[in-house]
């Protein structure tokens, strides 16, 4: 490897992406956002935007939306008297933009929601924050869902095992869940610099698999090439297929017909089951 870290990767059955829920729905919030932005219905949205979403769990599975945080930038015809966001503009977000995002067996009364709470969000973008470096590796990972070794994905080509070895971490804890190996599944690589081969692979499934986690980890290891030569021929990674992750996150997302998000292929998932002795089961 070409520098020394810890790389994870992270999969669960909460949704059909098989991402945690509370950055599934932030992202389809912002995804949301940017669609009624660009077919011109809420003609007052603004490029710059984020949104953050607690839920509560009962059993360790989703039962409500606790909190939902949406800060958008806009124009200055939403402001009211006071120039703040309006009233007006805020329920619009609320039923526009989240309420289609939420599974309805989520939806209650009793959600607290944060539009704007600053009160005016009129300069956005590089023009209202400079400086900034890398990118936020929480969000364009899994919303704080499983570990992080804290190398940004953006900005490196796939040699750098800070994207590469995560891109494959995620491939791998994918096709455990979709296997029905386990119910969540976070992946560690640790690499050593001028090593190819990992100096340790670890699986932790929170108590869900249904082999041993040691017994998971040699399946990885036979199944899943971890060198980085391996990862980038496997996932195809040398390729201009990385502009769509500039936003959305990089992880949940669908695999485009040219090779983009080949991380996010679960075609090891049946060898995986058949290696387990296990028939598959459908996540969710």
């Amino acid at each position: 490897a070409g520098d020394q870290g810890l790389m994870f990767g992270y999969a669960c059955d909460e949704t059909e992406t098989l991402m945690p829920l509370p950055i599934h729905l932030a992202h389809r919030i912002v995804e949301r956002l940017a669609e009624l932005r660009q077919n011109g219905k809420l003609k007052w949205l603004r490029p710059d935007g984020k949104s953050q979403v607690t839920i509560a769990y009962e059993n360790e599975r989703p039962v409500a939306v606790h909190t939902v945080v949406v800060s958008t930038q806009h124009d200055e015809s939403v402001l009211d008297k006071n120039d703040e966001f309006s009233k007006k503009a805020k329920q619009i977000i609320i039923n526009e933009v989240i309420k289609p995002c939420i599974p309805k067996k989520l939806w209650n009364d009793q959600i607290v929601f944060h539009i704007n709470p600053t009160g005016k969000f009129v300069v956005g973008g590089p023009h209202g924050d400079t400086g900034l470096t890398g990118r936020k590796i929480i969000v364009d990972s899994y919303g704080g869902r499983g570990a992080h070794g804290g190398g940004a994905f953006s900005g490196k080509d796939p040699s750098k095992v800070d994207r590469s070895a995560c891109y494959m971490g995620r491939y791998i804890a994918k096709n455990i869940v979709a296997a029905g190996l386990a119910h969540s599944a976070e992946v560690q690589l640790a690499y050593a610099i001028g090593v190819a081969k990992p100096v340790s692979v670890t699986v932790s499934t929170e108590g869900t698999s249904v082999i041993p986690e040691d017994d998971l980890a040699e399946l990885v290891q036979e199944h899943f090439p971890l060198t980085p030569r391996g990862i980038i021929k496997h996932l195809d990674l040398l390729r201009p297929i990385y502009k769509q992750t500039a936003r959305h996150g990089h992880f949940g997302r669908t695999p485009g017909r040219n090779g983009e998000f080949s991380w996010e292929k679960t075609d090891k998932a049946e060898a995986l089951a058949k290696a387990a002795g296990i028939s598959m089961r459908k996540a969710g």
